[in-house]
């Protein structure tokens, strides 16, 4: 397996290496100056020809002693001698052009299809060689065979020897004649034009499919369909016996600006700003494949022997045994015999776990889909996955997802690939030391590895300030803060609680954008967005995904309690929609700190060895978790299937030199900046018309002009921030202007008219 996978990396690389550009200059000059050196000992073959046409290719190494006439030395000789001589003679001169036309593209000329080239070089290259021989017999020593070369020369003979000189010199003239008209398009025409076509003094014109022209002004269409203004100036009073000398003169006019033609724009692309942004490679990533990584065979049979053991000293025979070997477990399928409960198999969980003295026995009683019991035992020695493995999997490259996550490997060896936007938020838990972090860094890693800095952003807080300060150093290019906080890993409490109100802003205002584009998902309005449908000057911009990530849930929870869960359960609940993802880890995983608001939102979660079943079942609804044998060893829930996985590993120092080669190319001014939160407000507190916003009356005049009174309009249209626009809307309401808030739906507009307005306003003053 591991020498395929090896076989397809170096295939890989080596497709790359053609790829490159430095390549292509240097290939691409190589075949310009070797045709111009064909051409050379081409030419040099004509005046020398006697001398060198026996010249071989062994010759070509030979010694000083044997001259050669050519001018570009033996192998001009040689080279002279196989194509002029021996292949299609003069014909052959096709063989350097195409070079050099191949060679041209390589080094950046536009030129039209290769293949096509290629295809009318070769049939030029088989007529011309046998249609000269045809000219010249065989009887003339001209370059040996003759001109046509011994191709023309040989094939010449059969055809005369068929169909006679006559019938050879008309299928010649046929096949010219045929390649002639169906390679030049417009040969056809020079062969059917009559006396109408010809004008008498001025040059041809066509301005119609017709032949005759009308007298009268018209609007002609061209094959493209398109209207052209043709505007035709002819005298007023013409003498009828001068009528045939007149000429006719026909203006064509460019289009007016008034033109209803759709000019087609480009798509746009969000990464031009970046464009110079290269993702990373893969060989910043270190192999952590360990040297004893197989099962043996003695100890697959161990094993089995314990197994059956263990069971036929509760009176339990199985008809069938199978083993998986995995990364970290092997997985041993039994199939019972008849009329053995499944349940009594299950609770000898820890008999045989103590028979086979091993850590991280897990029964799966079924296996889901299949007709067998499952019976999960740790390998002796454990197999180190990867980072750079798994990324470099076919799986993970060639998959098409939003949000590619690759998390490890499962106990059949297939690497685990999910999609984070689909998921769509993610839980994790696991003791202190399970690999928690680690399995944190492969989620970043993952995305960093396949999205361009315009397609994500992260939003990385880390209570500890140690565990996620690696990312620093890609601030300009993923990292999403607060305007004014110097620091993008957000580690204060207070900035967290701020933080998450400022993504339920942005979550607001993403749906108020999406609801006036009339989409439904993050998808579908980039889609519009990249397409030119969307106009930016409406406020409408391009999305980037955004990912939250929280890396201890507990602390959180125990200093700021509500004003942290409130907000998070909010986004958890409508954000993914338009494309905001939360990942959220703790190492405690009790009921105090995963609520039900929580876990309801939560449907994918991923845990790593916990200490008891209770913290088992709080994160996975199931036990299983408090039998890992840690170092990575997990379970992931999505849904109702539940899958062991061994995680990706990548080191600190992989990690450091990730940040490190994004952090060193041409990023943004500054990073990715979040909506501006003011301080916190009490819902109840009375809006007070005497302190009315400067903008408040323009605002006022905007919302009866446009008859809307949404607070994202107002943002727009004024230039103001969100907050401000939200007091203006407050203000408008209680003023007896727009109705009060209704949800997700727009505000009513009380007054029609601006006579009504300057009433309301007069008795504000």
């Amino acid at each position: 397996m591991n020498k395929k996978k090896g076989t397809v990396s170096s295939l890989r690389s080596i497709v790359l290496f053609f790829k490159e550009e430095k390549f292509k200059i240097t290939f691409g000059s190589f075949l310009v100056l070797l045709s111009i050196y064909m051409i050379l000992a081409f030419i040099s073959y004509f005046f020398n020809w006697q001398a060198d046409q026996d010249f071989s290719w062994a010759k070509v190494f030979s010694g000083p002693d044997i001259i050669v006439e050519n001018h570009a030395g033996k192998i001009g000789a040689w080279m002279s001698s196989l194509m002029l001589n021996r292949w299609f003679g003069i014909a052959s001169f096709s063989i350097p052009i195409y070079l050099a036309i191949y060679g041209l593209k390589l080094l950046g000329m536009e030129i039209q299809s290769m293949g096509k080239i290629f295809i009318n070089l070769s049939i030029v290259t088989i007529l011309l060689s046998v249609f000269l021989s045809f000219i010249f017999p065989a009887k003339v020593s001209f370059l040996g065979s003759g001109p046509g070369g011994a191709h023309g020369f040989y094939l010449n003979q059969w055809l005369r020897a068929s169909l006679g000189i006559a019938g050879t010199a008309f299928l010649l003239i046929i096949l010219i004649l045929a390649y002639f008209l169906y390679s030049f398009k417009n040969s056809l025409k020079l062969l059917s034009f009559n006396k109408k076509d010809l004008p008498k003094q001025e040059p041809e014109m066509e301005v119609a499919p017709s032949d005759e022209i009308s007298p009268e002004p018209e609007i002609l269409k061209t094959e493209a369909k398109e209207e052209i203004d043709i505007s035709v100036d002819i005298p007023e009073e013409i003498p009828e016996e001068n009528q045939d000398e007149v000429q006719l003169i026909v203006e064509q006019r460019p289009e007016e600006e008034t033109s209803n033609n759709t000019i087609i724009q480009a798509d746009y692309d969000p990464t031009l700003d970046l464009s110079s942004y290269k993702y990373p490679s893969l060989k910043l990533l270190r192999d952590h494949e360990t040297g004893n990584s197989t099962v043996s065979n003695d100890e697959l049979i161990k094993n089995k022997n314990k197994i059956i053991d263990t069971l036929a000293h509760y009176k339990i025979t199985i008809d069938k045994i199978k083993a998986t070997i995995g990364p970290t477990v092997t997985l041993y399928e039994i199939v019972p015999a008849p009329g053995i409960r499944i349940s009594k198999i299950k609770n000898l969980e820890d008999d045989i776990a103590l028979s086979l003295a091993a850590l991280g026995i897990r029964i799966i009683a079924p296996i889901p889909g299949k007709g067998t019991i499952g019976i999960e035992v740790p390998n002796l020695q454990p197999r180190i996955v990867g980072m750079k493995n798994v990324l470099s999997s076919k799986r993970f490259q060639e998959c098409n997802y939003e949000l590619p996550i690759a998390l490890g490997k499962t106990i059949s060896n297939e690497t685990y690939v999910v999609d984070l936007a689909k998921m769509p938020h993610l839980l994790v838990a696991g003791a202190t030391g399970q690999g928690k972090s680690v399995g944190l860094n492969a989620i970043i890693a993952s995305l960093l590895f396949k999205k361009h800095p315009a397609q994500l952003k992260f939003v990385l807080v880390d209570p500890k300030k140690v565990e996620l300060t690696l990312f620093t150093k890609i601030e300009r290019h993923f990292l999403a803060k607060l305007p004014d906080t110097e620091e993008a890993i957000i580690t204060d409490t207070q900035k967290v609680i701020t933080t998450l109100k400022s993504l339920t802003q942005e979550m607001d205002q993403r749906y108020d954008l999406m609801q006036l584009a009339q989409v439904r998902d993050i998808k579908e309005y980039n889609h519009k967005f990249i397409k030119r449908n969307l106009n930016p000057e409406k406020g409408h911009r391009y999305f980037p995904y955004i990912v939250l990530v929280i890396d201890e849930f507990a602390d959180l929870i125990m200093t700021a309690g509500r004003e942290i869960v409130d907000p998070l359960a909010r986004l958890a609940q409508l954000a993914r929609a338009i494309g905001i993802h939360l990942i959220i880890a703790t190492q405690r995983p009790t009921t105090n700190i995963i609520t039900g608001s929580i876990k309801a939102n939560f449907p994918a979660r991923l845990a790593f060895r916990v200490i008891s079943v209770i913290d088992s079942r709080t994160i996975l609804d199931m036990s299983g978790a408090n039998q890992l044998i840690g170092k990575g060893d997990m379970l992931i829930s999505t849904g109702s299937d539940v899958t062991r996985l061994q995680c990706a590993f990548i080191d600190t120092p992989e990690v450091e030199e990730l940040t490190e080669y994004i952090g060193s190319q041409r990023g943004y001014s500054q990073a990715h900046l979040l909506p501006e939160v003011d301080e916190v407000q009490s819902e109840a507190a009375v809006v007070d018309l005497q302190k009315k916003d400067p903008k408040f009356e323009e605002a006022a005049r905007l919302v009866i002009q446009t008859q809307q009174g949404s607070t994202s309009m107002i943002q727009r249209k004024l230039a103001l921030g969100y907050n401000r626009a939200g007091r203006i809307v407050d203000q408008l309401e209680a003023a007896g202007i727009l109705g009060p808030f209704e949800g997700s739906k727009a505000r009513a507009v009380l007054i029609q008219d601006e006579l009504s307005l300057e009433h309301i306003l007069k008795g504000l003053e």
